[in-house]
This record gives C-alpha cells, structure tokens and sequence, in this order.
C-alpha cells in the first residue's frame, strides 16, 4: 500500500554517477509517495522516441528557455552538448502549494547552483529550510565501471568519459546531507526512503 508522511513539503535533491542506481532508486521513491512529485526539467534539445511534453521533460526552443532566464525563472540551468537544460521556479512553487515535496534529478553542478540560489535570492530563501540533498554511488569506480559495460548502452569512450565524470563527481561528496553507497539495492532503497520520510519530519 501506498503512505504519505505526515508532514511538510521538501525539496529532495539528488544526484550520482551514471551508473549508480539513481534512476531505478528514485522511481521506486515516486512510486511509493505520490506525494513527493519528480521536477521535470526544461530543454531544449528535440524529443527522443517515447518522451512525452511535460512528463520526461518540458520542450523549449531556445529563444523561450534565454527569455526565462533573464526574466530569473531557474533554480539552475545549464548548457550540455549544446542544448540547455534548467530546473524551474515555477514548477517547485506549484507542487509546494499543492502540499506536495519536489525530487530534483541534478548533477554536482546544478546542485552547486542551486544552493547557491536557496542562499542568495528572494525566492531561494523561502525553500532553504525545506530543502535536503542526497548524493548516491557506487561501491567504487570498478563496480562503476562493470555496471556501465554491463549495460552496453555505450561505447568504451563514453564509459571513460562517464568514469571520469564519476570521479570528478566524487570531490562534491562532502557537499552533501546524506550519503548513500548502493552496494544493494534494497538496502539502498531503504536508505533513501528513511532519509525522505525523515527529512519531511523535521
């Protein structure tokens, strides 16, 4: 049976690796709680075959994604492999006045962004005290590296570019709340869980 806590919104952010489990763990998260809502990203790269507008992503043009920008509608936005991507504000008000906790999927990067913008901006300031991070990994980059060729979703410079990512990654650590090592998968799971349900009690 699907809970609810009992208790006020969060803003959950996580980040990891690819590779460490963040995708199957968050969605499991999700599944659980449908109070906690996944935060769908802005972009403007072209649909891929199966994404649907406003479910995996909110699909922009370039022009629209600059305007919202300037008119200071991310939390955090970024430029990668040249489209943009970016967290908005609007979306986190919506599902916070619905009651309701916000997962963000972010990189060492974007979470860098956005604590800077809980601590620096008018609207940041009103979610600091509900907002809580949450770094997931791999044992080590050799597990890493057998669950990347193990996938055969890349080629081998891909894996050497996501190994190092990985590893660059890993300097962000101590930046973090909470720490999970997914070396299992239900007891990673529980982590998370326990991390959510006492974040939002707090």
């Amino acid at each position: 049976m699907k809970t609810d806590p009992e208790s006020h919104p969060v803003l959950l952010l996580v980040s990891a690796p690819s590779g460490a489990g963040k995708t199957t763990l968050c969605e499991r998260l999700l599944a659980e709680f449908p109070s906690l809502k996944y935060s769908v990203s802005v972009t403007t790269r072209q649909p891929r075959n199966g994404e649907v507008n406003g479910r995996h992503y909110e699909f922009t043009d370039r022009d629209d994604f600059l305007a919202r920008v300037a008119d200071g509608d991310f939390l955090e936005y970024a430029e990668v492999h040249g489209n943009l991507y970016g967290t908005s504000w609007q979306r986190v008000e919506d599902v916070f006045s619905e009651g309701k906790s916000v997962l963000m999927d972010v990189d060492v990067q974007g979470a860098r962004l956005i604590r800077q913008a809980l601590e620096q901006t008018e609207k940041g300031r009103k979610f600091k005290s509900s907002f809580h991070d949450v770094f997931i990994s791999a044992p080590n980059l050799s597990v890493l590296r057998q669950r990347l060729e193990s996938r055969a979703q890349d080629d081998q410079e891909v894996i050497e570019q996501r190994l190092k990512n990985a590893a660059k990654e890993l300097e962000d650590l101590d930046r973090y709340e909470f720490h999970i090592v997914n070396d299992d998968l239900e007891k990673a799971y529980d982590q998370l869980r326990s991390f959510f349900l006492s974040s939002c009690r707090l």
